[in-house]
């Protein structure tokens, strides 16, 4: 791909100071432009996934390598062109004729991620029973714009607030750093303030570690409003005011699901390729595979930081992330999960 030492280089620059989203990604452009060398005509896309639906049978390979090739910009036009053609919503017709974890991957596909986000966050909450965990993953390891995106499209699509909604399916202090988390007022400058860091330090470690029940109010503002550059200082002021990792004092004055909520803000400010990483890795470890999780962290990254997620995962197991779908994966959903990591 040309000029590869600095490639490299750019990528451990990356992975060394974390930023989610698409912001510090210039080091992957190339690997994301390959999507449009093609000279994309979405007239010629539409009628060919229309020719692998139609008749006896459906051509599953076309349909694979038409999406997986595109940017998902790109597949809004599709559809729009699809319609205009056969008056008729790809969704629908695609919906008739797929089924399994291979047609949930190719309908996540076709929405823009943060429409995606928006109704994987409408089905963690409604119905009875809340899925905190997936609000959590959601919501704690977005950057200020995809959040202010998810909160439109959740709009849109619903004609709901987002807010209101986290409000009224949590409670407590969960509730409350989640709402802090969807005001996305996260700072977002490279600047690091080390009396600052000092100072948030001392502050949590009053907030937890320094009395009985946990002050979360310190910590919501600091992991919430700090730029991850900051945090990482603000960490290692704590380590050295507090004598231990703030992961260790958080585990050890939470738990459940704040516990869970304040450990991955801390995972994305050090290493947000690595929190991926590592969700990806249980998604697909004993037996069983977490296929939501898979299509959800594969699609919405897509397009932003998978490169380096590929890379932290190669680092951290010892194998590279499509070794791991293909052994765990079969069939057609296979192949579209590998056609996207390729």
């Amino acid at each position: 791909m040309g000029s590869s030492h600095s490639k490299s280089y750019r990528l451990t620059e990356d992975i060394r100071k974390p930023t989610i989203g698409t912001t510090s990604l210039s080091a992957d452009e190339p690997s994301t432009n390959k999507r449009h060398h093609h000279g994309f005509d979405p007239d010629r896309d539409a009628k060919k996934i229309h020719s692998a639906c139609k008749g006896a049978g459906t051509d599953e390979k076309k349909i694979i390598e038409v999406l997986s090739s595109r940017t998902a910009e790109q597949r809004q036009q599709i559809k729009q062109q699809y319609k205009a053609l056969y008056s008729k919503d790809l969704e629908e017709d695609l919906k008739g004729d797929l089924s399994g974890n291979f047609e949930k991957a190719v309908l996540a596909l076709l929405d823009l991620p943060c429409e995606y986000e928006a109704r994987e966050l409408q089905k963690a909450m409604k119905g009875a029973g809340t899925d905190e965990s997936l609000l959590i993953e959601i919501l704690c390891t977005r950057n200020n714009k995809e959040i202010v995106n998810i909160k439109k499209a959740y709009k849109r699509l619903f004609d709901r607030d987002l807010e209101s909604d986290v409000k009224s399916d949590t409670s407590g202090s969960l509730q409350k750093i989640l709402v802090t988390v969807l005001e996305a007022t996260r700072d977002e400058t490279r600047q690091v303030n080390a009396e600052l860091a000092e100072q948030d330090a001392t502050d949590l470690y009053k907030a937890g570690e320094g009395r009985w029940g946990t002050e979360e109010l310190a910590f919501n503002v600091v992991l919430a409003k700090r730029s991850y550059s900051q945090l990482r200082a603000t960490f290692q002021a704590y380590k050295m005011v507090c004598g231990k990792d703030i992961e260790e004092s958080i585990k050890s004055e939470t738990s459940g699901d704040l516990e869970k909520a304040y450990l991955t803000l801390v995972s994305c400010a050090k290493d947000c390729p690595g929190y991926f990483a590592t969700l990806l890795h249980q998604s697909m470890k004993g037996a069983g595979t977490d296929e939501e999780t898979l299509i959800r962290i594969l699609v919405t990254r897509a397009e932003s930081d998978l490169p380096a997620i590929k890379e932290k995962f190669q680092q951290m197991y010892k194998k590279s992330l499509a070794e791991a779908v293909r052994s765990d994966t079969s069939g057609d959903f296979r192949k579209l999960l590998l056609a996207l990591l390729h």
